[in-house]
């Protein structure tokens, strides 16, 4: 893994106002790293850690690089990898409960994984499945599976998510999570060009008193419960 010094960094370093995050807008986030021409702001308030606008890759680019991956539905391998956010619905919600897998991908092995016990899960996905019908209706569950780390406007679409929740329904998020700047500098999930937003367990504090949930746990490792 290597590390490219900015030519400005003593000035990123020193600058007072920084960016607003993208998920509380507090104002001057505070410079927390550089790697491959990119810089990374920790909020002061809720501590997200992300990426400026001005420094994330199109759309278009963004699709190239999801276009690379193979999910395939019946891999055993991927469906082990989706087995800690199945776990977390299963253990907090009956067969027959209705779901919404929000960024599915291209293949949506953990909706699959569900209907196959019961669940009723409907699909989203900004450019694989993307019928914004599925955004109006109301749901006992919302899985987000490597899903928030790409939103550059990470407040606005989890409050509309929040709000198509049922009462008493789960927000099911799975991400790895942010633990201090020290493992953040050396950290290879940092290095997916389309990683953007990283969380630790104090933002989804921030986030559940944010949303006014009624409870909020680490479900398991990378997976974060956030009921209504």
């Amino acid at each position: 893994m290597t590390t490219d010094v900015p030519e400005n960094l003593q000035a990123i370093q020193a600058e007072t106002n920084g960016p607003p995050c993208p998920l509380c807008h507090t104002p001057d986030s505070q410079w927390w790293h550089h790697r491959k021409h990119r810089d990374y702001w920790c909020c002061p308030a809720c501590r997200l850690v992300f990426v400026k606008t001005d420094q994330q890759i199109s759309p278009a680019a963004e699709k190239a690089e999801y276009d690379k991956h193979r999910n395939d539905i019946s891999d055993p391998g991927y469906r082990t990898f989706l087995t800690r956010p199945w776990q977390a619905v299963y253990d907090r919600l009956p067969a027959g409960s209705s779901g919404l897998d929000f960024g599915c991908g291209p293949g949506p092995a953990l909706a699959s994984m569900l209907e196959e016990v019961g669940y009723r899960v409907v699909l989203y996905d900004l450019f694989y499945y993307p019928d914004r019908s599925v955004l109006t209706r109301h749901y006992h569950f919302i899985c987000l599976t490597e899903v928030i780390e790409h939103l550059c406007n990470p407040a606005d679409v989890l409050t509309d998510l929040w709000r198509q929740l049922e009462a008493g329904g789960w927000l099911i998020i799975q991400t790895q999570r942010v633990r201090d700047r020290e493992a953040f500098a050396h950290w290879r999930y940092v290095d997916d060009p389309t990683h953007i937003a990283f969380y630790s367990e104090a933002t989804f504090a921030w986030l559940a008193e944010y949303l006014g949930a009624q409870h909020w746990e680490v479900a398991d490792r990378d997976v974060v419960a956030i009921q209504k």
